[in-house]
C-alpha cells in the first residue's frame, strides 16, 4: 500500500543530499540511510503477504488473512512492550485482518469475497484520513525516518518545524491525505470491478489496481509532501548552523 522511490531519487533529493553533505560532519554523513522500513513493515508486508498467500500460493481467504496478520500482531505487541506505545498503523492492519477473518466465516458469494479483499485498503484509508482530522497524521511515523535519517540535528529541526511552521505541518498532513484518498479510491475501483467484471478477470485485475494505486500514492505524496518537507528541513538546518556561528 504502500511513496515513490522514483520521486525520492530525483534531482531535488540529490541536490538536497549534496547540500547536507557539504555542511555535515563525518559522523553525521555516516548515519543511517533513508529507509521506508516502517512503512514496509506496517503496511506493505501484511497486505502484500495476504495477496501472495491467497493468489500466489492458493491459500484460502481465511488462511491468508490469518498468516498475514502475524507481522502486524508482532509489531503491535513489540510497540507496547518495548516502546510502551501502540503503533497505530500496525494496530489498524491487525484489526482489519481480524475483522476480515470473522467476515470470511459468513461470506460465501465469490463476488462478495472479491469485494471484501478491498476492505484492508478502505479501512486503512479511512483510518489515515481520520488521523489527519484529529491532528495526528498516521502516515508520519512511516515517513519521518526517511527524512530524519537517524540524525539528531535533523530530528531537532523536524521538531522545530512541526512546532513553528504551518507550511511544514500542511505538507505533513498532505502526505497522509494523499495516501488515505488513494487507498479509498482503490477500494471503490475494486468493489465496482468485483460486481461488474467477470470473476476470473477481477482476480488478476485487482492486483493490478492495487499496484497502480501504490505507485500513484508514491508519486503524489513524494511530489507534494516529501520533497517540500525535505527542502524545509534543509533550510532549517542551514539556519540553525548559521545561528551557531
Amino acid at each position: 500500500m504502500s511513496i515513490t522511490a522514483t520521486e525520492f531519487s530525483t534531482g531535488e533529493t540529490d541536490r538536497a543530499a549534496a547540500a547536507v553533505a557539504g555542511t555535515a560532519s563525518t559522523a553525521e554523513t555516516a548515519g543511517p540511510r533513508p529507509s521506508f522500513l516502517p512503512l514496509i513493515v506496517d503496511v506493505a508486508v501484511p497486505v502484500g503477504s495476504y495477496y501472495l498467500l491467497k493468489n500466489g500460493f492458493g491459500m484460502s481467504t481465511m488462511a491468508a488473512l490469518g498468516w498475514s496478520s502475524v507481522v502486524p500482531a508482532v509489531r503491535t505487541v513489540w510497540s507496547v512492550v518495548k516502546e510502551r506505545k501502540v503503533n497505530a498503523l500496525a494496530g489498524l492492519i491487525l484489526f482489519v485482518n481480524v475483522v476480515g477473518l470473522a467476515l470470511s466465516l459468513v461470506a460465501g458469494d465469490p463476488r462478495l469475497m472479491l469485494a471484501k479483499d478491498s476492505g484492508v485498503s478502505s479501512a486503512v484509508g479511512l483510518g489515515v484520513l481520520v488521523s489527519v482530522r484529529l491532528g495526528r497524521p498516521m502516515m508520519t511515523q512511516a515517513m519521518k525516518p526517511f527524512l530524519v535519517k537517524g540524525d539528531p540535528a535533523r530530528g531537532a529541526a523536524w521538531d522545530r518545524l512541526v512546532a513553528g511552521s504551518e507550511g511544514f505541518r500542511k505538507a505533513e498532513r498532505t502526505f497522509s491525505l494523499v495516501w488515505g484518498a488513494v487507498l479509498l479510491g482503490e477500494c471503490v475501483a475494486r468493489v465496482v470491478g468485483a460486481y461488474t467484471l467477470p470473476i476470473d478477470t477481477m482476480v488478476w485485475l485487482g492486483t493490478v489496481v492495487m499496484i497502480a494505486s501504490m505507485v500513484l500514492a508514491f508519486l503524489l505524496s513524494g511530489r507534494f509532501a516529501v520533497v517540500p518537507m525535505e527542502k524545509m528541513l534543509e533550510r532549517e538546518l542551514a539556519a540553525g548552523a548559521g545561528s551557531d556561528d
